[in-house]
């Protein structure tokens, strides 16, 4: 090897390295180095992560994350903490939680053990199963009823993945699609070009919640598979995701998780003050005693 190629190696080795993301120390140092820390949330999951009538993100995940701020702060000394916001989507959550553009994702976010290969959950906060956001005069009533009709889902969704298997595996005469977030697979549905959107049934009924006209709309069919949402983190970072947990754990033995869970699923929210009315489910209320991360299959 000549010593121009060692050159041109060596410089090449360097140009690597400054590229190399300064995230490979812990979150904590991270945010402690440098004063802020960024949280990601998503524009159209209502009620965990989602845009009100000011443009601005509220919601139970958003909630969760600002308590999560708040020991963040405590455990770094950094009382004058600047919060960052950045939105996602499903497509690009999970690649800017790993190359550090995020530090912490506040959506809705399934915990499933191929994510898992490449980033870390907290304890699990909710559980959802996919089902049908259909026009309420379309007669539809379940998957059965989709045969020869188009069914949507978001791209990057455990759903849309859960769905295509399903369709390839049964053979299913169903055209799958994809649109970008949540708000495109719901308009795609309400202007016509979908017969259905199958999502997580607590999102669909957010965005059923938030249309123009929610009664012409309707969440239909049985849960084609029960998964556990939570808030996602980057992996090998023990002491981060201890801290996280730990609020999590605080807030649910305190009984002010409950309190939260009240304020987004069975109380007026904005930005048209409409009850959700989703009363906790079993799985979730299990959680409540077991803190549980454990991913859906």
């Amino acid at each position: 090897m000549t010593d121009p190629t060692r050159r041109i190696l060596a410089c090449a080795a360097l140009a690597l390295c400054a590229a190399a993301p300064t995230f490979a120390q812990s979150t904590l140092d991270k945010v402690k180095d440098s004063g802020s820390i960024t949280l990601s949330y998503r524009e159209a999951s209502i009620p965990f992560s989602y845009l009100d009538d000011k443009a601005q993100p509220v919601g139970f995940g958003v909630d969760i994350c600002d308590r999560i701020v708040d020991e963040v702060k405590k455990a770094t000394g950094r009382a004058d903490l600047k919060v960052q916001r950045q939105a996602v989507t499903s497509a690009n959550r999970i690649p800017l939680l790993v190359n550090g553009t995020i530090d912490l994702e506040c959506g809705s976010t399934t915990n499933n053990s191929d994510r898992a290969k490449q980033v870390a959950f907290a304890i699990n906060y909710f559980y959802t199963g996919t089902r049908f956001l259909v026009k309420a005069d379309s007669g539809i009533k379940g998957l059965a009823d989709l045969n020869n009709k188009v069914l949507v889902s978001t791209t990057g969704t455990t759903n849309f993945r859960i769905l295509r298997n399903l369709i390839t595996e049964q053979k299913l005469p169903i055209e799958l699609i994809g649109a970008k977030d949540h708000s495109e697979s719901a308009l795609l549905v309400e202007s016509g070009r979908a017969a259905a959107f199958g999502m997580d049934d607590i999102l669909l009924y957010g965005l059923r919640a938030s249309a123009l006209n929610p009664a012409s709309l309707a969440v239909v069919g049985d849960p084609i598979q029960v998964e556990p949402y939570a808030i996602m983190l980057r992996k090998d970072d023990p002491a981060f995701k201890k801290l996280v947990d730990g609020v999590l754990a605080s807030l649910i033995r305190s009984g002010d998780f409950e309190k939260l869970y009240r304020k987004w699923f069975q109380s007026p929210i904005p930005p048209k003050g409409i009850n959700l009315n989703a009363p906790m489910g079993k799985e979730l209320t299990d959680n409540l005693k077991a803190l549980s991360d454990k991913p859906a299959t």
